[in-house]
C-alpha cells in the first residue's frame, strides 16, 4: 500500500474534512484532527524507524501534506509547523550535527514542535533577531521578546526559537543567534491570544511573549553570525519550510479544481438547456487552472525530488525556493479565482467551501519569504546584489 494513504486513509481524510467548517466557524483550534493524527502515526512520520518513526523521505511527506491540505488547509498548515522541525533535524543529524538528534528523540516519543521564529517587523527573518537572549554562566539561555505566528500554540511542547546574543559587539566573526528548544512546562513565557483572523483559523497562531524563557544549555543547537550565510541549518530550514509550504497551498488548488469540475456538471444554462461543463468559456477557464497547477505540480514534486537527493543548485537553490513558495500561493489564488468565477453566485456565501478555500489561500501572501523578499532574492541572482 502507498505509505501515505496507510497513515492518511480515506476515512480519516473524510473525518478531517468533515470538522474544517466547524474550526472555521467556531474559530477552534483543530484538536481532535491532531489527536487523529498523532494516532495514526503521522507526526513521527519523518523519525527514522529505527528511533521509532515511519521512515518516510521528504517526497513522501510533501505528497502527505498536499493531500491532508485538501481535506483541511488549516489543520494541514498547523502540522507543518511540527514537520517542519522533524524534518529539518532529520537533515541535520544525517550531516553530523547530533544536537538535533532531541528532535527526533522527543517526536518519536509524542513531543510537538512549533515555530517560535517570525517576529514584527523583522524582514531579516532567520538573519537577525529582535528577540535578546541572554547567555548564563552554565550555557543556558534566557529569551526575551515577541514571536508571531506560533502555530500550534495551545499544544506544542517544544518551540524552537531565536534571539540574538545581548552581549554580543558587532565584532567580526562573532555568532550572536542562538537557536534552541524551549519546553513548554518552563516559566517565563505566555500566549497572547490574538488569533481572530480571516482565514486559517484552526491553526489557532497565536503570538508568544517570551519573558525570559529559559533554554537550557543542552537544548541550545546552534549559534549563527548576523546576515545571510551558508550555514547548513539556514538550508535545511528553508529547504524543508518552502516546499512543506508549497504543498499545502497546492493541495488547496487541487481541492479547489476538484469542488469546480463537480459543481459545474451539477449547474445549467438557461439559455442553452445543457450543464455548464459543456459550455466553451466554463471549460477555458477551468482549463487555464488546471495549467497553471500542472505547472505547480511538477514544480513541487522536482524540488522535493532533488532536495532529498542532495543536488547541489548551488546559489541557485535560494531563487528556486523563493519561486516554489511563491508561485504556489499566487497559483492557489489564480485558481481560486477561475473556479468561483465559473461556481455561480451561493459559493459566494460563507459557509460554502470554496469560499473558506478562497479565504485560507490569502494567508499565503504573509509567509516568509513574502513576495517582496522573494523578488529581492530573484533579482539579486539575475542582475547580482545592489
Amino acid at each position: 500500500m502507498d505509505p501515505v494513504t496507510a497513515v492518511l486513509s480515506p476515512e480519516l481524510l473524510v473525518r478531517i474534512a468533515n470538522r474544517a467548517p466547524g474550526y472555521d466557524a467556531r474559530n477552534e483550534f483543530c484538536h481532535e484532527d491532531l489527536a487523529e493524527l498523532t494516532e495514526a502515526g503521522y507526526l513521527r512520520a519523518m523519525v527514522p524507524v529505527e528511533q521509532g518513526g515511519l521512515g518516510w523521505d521528504f517526497p513522501t511527506l510533501v505528497a502527505a501534506q498536499r493531500k491532508l491540505a485538501a481535506a483541511a488547509p488549516a489543520t494541514a498548515l498547523a502540522v507543518n509547523m511540527h514537520q517542519i522541525w522533524v524534518s529539518v533535524a532529520r537533515r541535520m543529524v544525517a550531516g553530523g550535527h547530533t544536537a538535533f538528534e532531541q528532535v527526533l528523540t522527543e517526536a518519536a516519543a509524542g513531543e510537538i514542535f512549533a515555530f517560535g521564529i517570525s517576529e514584527a517587523g523583522n524582514d531579516a527573518v532567520l538573519f537577525d533577531s529582535t528577540t535578546q537572549a541572554e547567555v548564563h554562566d552554565d550555557g543556558a539561555v534566557s529569551f526575551t521578546g515577541t514571536k508571531i505566528f506560533t502555530t500550534l500554540a495551545p499544544v506544542w511542547t517544544r518551540l524552537g526559537l531565536f534571539g540574538k546574543d545581548t552581549a554580543a559587539t558587532g565584532e567580526d566573526g562573532e555568532t550572536p543567534l542562538i537557536f534552541g528548544f524551549l519546553e513548554r512546562e518552563t516559566t517565563g513565557w505566555h500566549t497572547i491570544e490574538n488569533w481572530d483572523t480571516l482565514g486559517m483559523r484552526a491553526t489557532h497562531s497565536h503570538a508568544t511573549a517570551l519573558e525570559g524563557a529559559r533554554v537550557s544549555a543542552e537544548r541550545v543547537v546552534r549559534r549563527l553570525p548576523v546576515g545571510p550565510n551558508p550555514d547548513p541549518l539556514v538550508f535545511a530550514i528553508f529547504s524543508c519550510f518552502l516546499p512543506l509550504l508549497a504543498a499545502v497551498y497546492t493541495g488547496i488548488g487541487d481541492r479547489a479544481l476538484t469542488l469546480g469540475a463537480e459543481l459545474v456538471a451539477k449547474r445549467s444554462s438557461l439559455l442553452s438547456g445543457e450543464t455548464l461543463d459543456r459550455d466553451p468559456d466554463t471549460r477555458y477557464k477551468l482549463a487555464e487552472a488546471q495549467l497553471a497547477q500542472l505547472s505547480l505540480d511538477s514544480q513541487l514534486r522536482g524540488l522535493a525530488t532533488e532536495i532529498e537527493a542532495g543536488v547541489d543548485h548551488g546559489a541557485s537553490w535560494s531563487p528556486r525556493l523563493a519561486a516554489l513558495r511563491t508561485n504556489a500561493t499566487r497559483t492557489a489564488r489564480q485558481v481560486l479565482d477561475l473556479v468561483l468565477g465559473v461556481s455561480g453566485g451561493a459559493q459566494y456565501h460563507r459557509e460554502s467551501e470554496l469560499s473558506r478555500l478562497y479565504r485560507d489561500s490569502l494567508a499565503g501572501i504573509h509567509h516568509p519569504s513574502d513576495d517582496e523578499s522573494a523578488h529581492r532574492t530573484l533579482a539579486n541572482y539575475t542582475l547580482g546584489p545592489l
